[in-house]
């Protein structure tokens, strides 16, 4: 199979709607600064009633956050809309993939409303289906492949999880990806893990939590031929770990963990393990965004944390705990740009549309996909353990 590379326009030229997902919005938003933004949300959720459902993610602006009915990182908030069957729509606040995995896990008479299709995921993109069918065969060809169980992140695209089902392998979140690893290597001889799309959380999984070498872990390139990877090298791997990252947390470096420490002793350094190797050695505490959530809540008063997550986040825990210092890991104030795309205008447009009984920005997973993705994602939650989070 041969990959072919998504077109690139020059900016501010021309659209390619196929892979510019909600480039073209099919109605008028209102206005960012309209005044009466809080007003109509609140109008056209209490019109819908109990058939709307709105999740949002822990990493959405404040505004969109004061709507919705729950929040949580995406496989909480995937599994809480599935336990909502009484409501005809869920609205996702999230990115792409999330409200994928909301349709899959919901019954087929709910829909799933994502309200600005371009919110997408940097990190779900870097691995696409026929990229990552590519280097199957190309596992194949190294002699390696009936060894290989595939583990996919659960910040990942439909198809990708769907091909992790087909193949015997699972989805795991950054909370239980030491337990998905332990299965998978216990499912055959001298296994190796194909791990998709964030290599960080692989490798911080892998190195600090199963004892495996940094030597044993190989990355793979989709853009280089075999992946830039010897067969030998694929032989003496145990990680193969797909060349990708997150945007927002591949940005933490660990010389401003350092300089941190110098300005301050005291303080807490606390990371998500999307983050690079060298961050994750440095911090004191890493985990998940509930983890991260539940420690500070938990700190004692007049300690001092700097956290290496989403800003959104951090600013909201800043602004829950003034009796705390909390800083942002970084010099440079950034925002997860995709997740930020849903924005009240937006919000305000979807709940209006459906009011007004236009369905907008459904998601649905076609059934095949929706089948194996279902399969993997069901062998994720009977794993043994502790209950997955982001």
């Amino acid at each position: 199979m041969t990959t072919v590379d998504l077109p690139l326009l020059p900016l501010g030229k021309g659209t390619d709607l196929n892979t510019e997902r909600g480039v073209e919005c099919p109605g008028d938003l209102p206005a960012p600064s309209d005044p009466d933004l809080v007003a109509r949300a609140k109008v056209a959720k209490e019109a819908l009633g109990g058939s709307v459902f709105i999740l949002g993610h822990h990493y959405q602006r404040d505004e969109v956050i004061a709507f919705a009915d729950v929040t949580g990182d995406s496989f909480k908030l995937a599994r809480d809309a599935a336990a909502r069957p009484e409501a005809e729509y869920i609205v996702f606040c999230g990115v792409h993939f999330m409200a994928e995995s909301a349709d899959v896990l919901t019954n087929d008479n709910q829909r799933v409303v994502l309200p600005d299709l371009a919110a997408g995921c940097s990190m779900a993109d870097m691995a696409r289906l026929g990229q990552v069918e590519d280097a199957w065969d190309a596992l194949a060809d190294a002699g390696v492949q009936d060894q290989v169980v595939p583990i996919t992140y659960m910040n990942s695209s439909a198809d990708i999880k769907a091909f992790c089902g087909r193949f015997g392998g699972a989805v795991c979140t950054s909370s239980n990806a030491d337990v998905a690893l332990e299965w998978a290597f216990a499912q055959k001889p001298d296994a190796k893990v194909f791990f998709f799309p964030d290599q960080h959380l692989g490798r911080n999984t892998a190195v600090l939590k199963m004892g495996i070498s940094l030597d044993e872990c190989v990355v793979w390139n989709p853009f280089l031929p075999n992946g830039g990877l010897t067969a030998e090298e694929l032989h003496a791997a145990k990680m193969i770990l797909w060349k990708g990252h997150c945007s927002v947390h591949g940005k933490f470096s660990p010389d401003v963990v350092d300089e941190l420490r110098e300005a301050d002793p005291d303080i807490n350094i606390l990371v998500h393990p999307e983050c690079k190797h060298e961050v994750v050695t440095r911090a004191d505490l890493v985990g998940s965004t509930e983890f991260i959530i539940k420690t500070i809540d938990e700190a004692p008063s007049g300690s001092s944390w700097a956290i290496g997550t989403e800003l959104n986040l951090v600013q909201r825990l800043a602004n829950a705990h003034p009796d705390k210092k909390i800083a942002f890991l970084d010099r440079t104030v950034c925002f997860c740009s995709t997740m930020n795309r849903i924005d009240l205008p937006h919000l305000v447009w979807t709940l209006e549309s459906l009011v007004a009984g236009h369905e907008v920005n459904v998601i649905d997973v076609d059934d095949e996909t929706e089948k194996f993705a279902h399969i993997a994602l069901q062998r994720m939650l009977d794993l043994p353990g502790r209950a997955a989070r982001d």
